[in-house]
């Protein structure tokens, strides 16, 4: 799989390694385990899915972070994107709105050792008793960019999420000062929308 990503483009020996490191198919349904290194989407629970690698490695990538760093990850999920961002060697932070899918992924992850802060909650929100963060991924499509998580970038980091719908564009938000955001626009993916306050 690792050498798939490569030829898809992914450089970041960090992310390649972590990438090849996470036992993928702990994290997906049984039914699905022979296929869990294909770079394919998969469903899980709650009607959520568990991105394909090439997504999880190209958002990590253009995090463009260095081990020890504070990242906010926004939609747990299956906590896979989480324990790429652990092996990379990130101070891990993720906020998931779906408890089921909550009360499934914090035992996982905790039973493979990936240590990490997780809450159950609005992704919209972010997480600002913890902020500033060096970088902050959105593993759901937004349908605009929330303002609470661009005041949680520290000044130099990124923000990288998918916005629009039904397919979304890859957005690279890179905080220059308080008040100036280099915008970068990195073409089509699909994930499953961003839901504003809903937690069930």
């Amino acid at each position: 799989m690792v050498k798939l990503l490569i030829d898809k483009g992914i450089r970041d020996r960090l992310v390649l390694k972590a990438i090849g490191n996470v036992p993928r198919h702990l994290f997906i349904d049984s039914s699905f385990e022979d296929f869990a290194y294909q770079d394919k989407a998969f469903p899980i629970a709650a009607g959520q899915t568990i991105s394909q690698p090439f997504t999880v490695a190209f958002q990590s990538e253009k995090l463009a972070l260095s081990p020890g760093q504070k990242v906010l990850e926004v939609g747990t999920g299956s906590g896979y994107q989480s324990a790429v961002l652990c092996e990379m060697g990130m101070k891990v932070y993720s906020i998931e709105r779906q408890k089921e899918l909550f009360d499934n992924t914090r035992p996982l992850l905790q039973k493979l050792d990936y240590k990490l802060f997780m809450k159950f909650g609005d992704g919209y929100a972010g997480l600002p008793n913890h902020a500033p963060f060096d970088g902050i991924v959105v593993t759901a499509g937004a349908p605009e960019i929330p303002k609470a998580l661009l005041s949680q970038l520290k000044v130099g980091g990124r923000l990288v999420i998918p916005v629009g719908a039904p397919v979304q564009r890859m957005k690279v938000l890179h905080r220059k000062s308080e008040s100036d955001f280099e915008i970068q626009d990195f073409g089509d993916f699909r994930f499953v929308p961003m839901l504003h306050n809903k937690n069930v």
